[in-house]
């Protein structure tokens, strides 16, 4: 049976659960685990709770090294603690592990508060990318930090096994949705350009692996839709690509919706929003066979794209995907059952 507390959580009536999520990644920035909360806040919002995320936007911030594109806050214990407590949190979910979600670490361990976490982020992949140092002992660290609460939510099934094999504890599964209303087959970008499109759509950032994709053998045209550190160099080194920039909502979804094939080239994402997102939108998908891109298309690879060693070859079968079946597969993903699982994980901030 739930606990009483948990069974508060899960409900929606007249007394809703407060919970309170911490984010080092929060608007303004763009990217899928900001997606993630601010679909989240608004599902659980629409289930009777009470949600408030706390992100760098409360702090004072400086640039990220090698990313002046994201702020990090700038000591921002003692606020931070003011503000867990004049909201008065039912329970206490800790995002990210940047400074943000230490020192709400912090603030819980020195109270005696239980929290949970999340693994959305390969930082000691991103780390080596820029700087070549080994990912091991950065393993560690996370390890230390995720274990301190009582549950880590992981997106799949490949990324659980991996962190257990790593050591890490309380592992939970709390997969993601997609808005099916906003990514939808029609209205499609025509591009103007030679079919097949292969389209990239993203952070246009290094740990993304976007030059695998660019500098593949491939008929057609390429397309990269997305910003970032990278965007200028990558338009000067490939001329013959066409590079949208940014892009949001409506114009988004036809760019997804006007590609041939979408092109997954990251070997460090641990889910892949954007997956579900050109799914939905009825284009098939080629990745490498790899956490995420694996776990998301392992019902139905072949039919809906095509992972594989070589993502060349994975592009050529996508070519043969059936539309609709990615469609079908999309509609699996629902940001409510998305909530529910969440939900499920989340302890009272007294105790387990």
């Amino acid at each position: 049976m739930l606990s009483e507390h948990r069974a508060r959580l899960l409900a929606v009536g007249p007394q809703p659960a407060r919970i309170l999520i911490v984010s080092d990644a929060w608007r303004p920035q763009v990217n899928g685990v900001v997606r993630t909360l601010q679909t989240l806040a608004a599902e659980l919002a629409a289930m009777g709770h009470v949600v408030e995320v706390v992100g760098p936007d409360r702090f004072r911030t400086l640039p990220c090294p090698t990313y002046p594109d994201i702020r990090l806050s700038l000591l921002p214990k003692r606020r931070l603690g003011r503000l867990i407590e004049a909201f008065a949190p039912d329970a206490l979910h800790i995002a990210t592990e940047g400074p943000l979600g230490q020192a709400a670490r912090s603030w819980a361990l020195r109270r005696g508060c239980a929290f949970t976490t999340a693994f959305h982020t390969r930082f000691p992949e991103y780390v080596q990318a820029r700087t070549g140092l080994s990912p091991r002992w950065l393993y560690a660290w996370l390890r230390r930090f995720h274990d301190a609460g009582q549950g880590v939510m992981v997106a799949t099934a490949s990324l659980r096994e991996e962190l257990a094999d790593r050591g890490f504890r309380n592992i939970r599964a709390w997969s993601r949705g997609v808005d099916l209303e906003l990514f939808r087959p029609a209205p499609a970008e025509e591009w103007g350009l030679p079919r097949p499109v292969f389209a990239y759509v993203g952070r246009v950032a290094v740990e993304k692996n976007i030059r695998a994709f660019l500098d593949l053998d491939l008929p057609g045209s390429k397309v990269v839709v997305g910003g970032g550190p990278q965007l200028s160099a990558l338009r000067r080194h490939y001329p013959g690509v066409r590079f949208t920039g940014p892009r949001h909502g409506e114009a988004l979804a036809r760019a997804y919706a006007g590609s041939d094939v979408f092109v997954f080239p990251s070997l460090t994402d641990t889910f892949g929003l954007v997956i579900l997102e050109a799914l939905a939108c009825g284009t098939p998908v080629a990745a490498y066979d790899v956490t995420g891109p694996k776990d998301i298309l392992a019902a139905a690879e072949g039919r809906i794209g095509a992972v594989d060693s070589d993502l060349r070859r994975a592009a050529l079968r996508a070519l043969g995907a059936d539309r609709a079946a990615c469609r079908t597969h999309a509609e699996r993903f629902g940001w409510r059952a998305c909530a529910e699982a969440f939900l499920s994980h989340l302890v009272p901030l007294g105790g387990h």
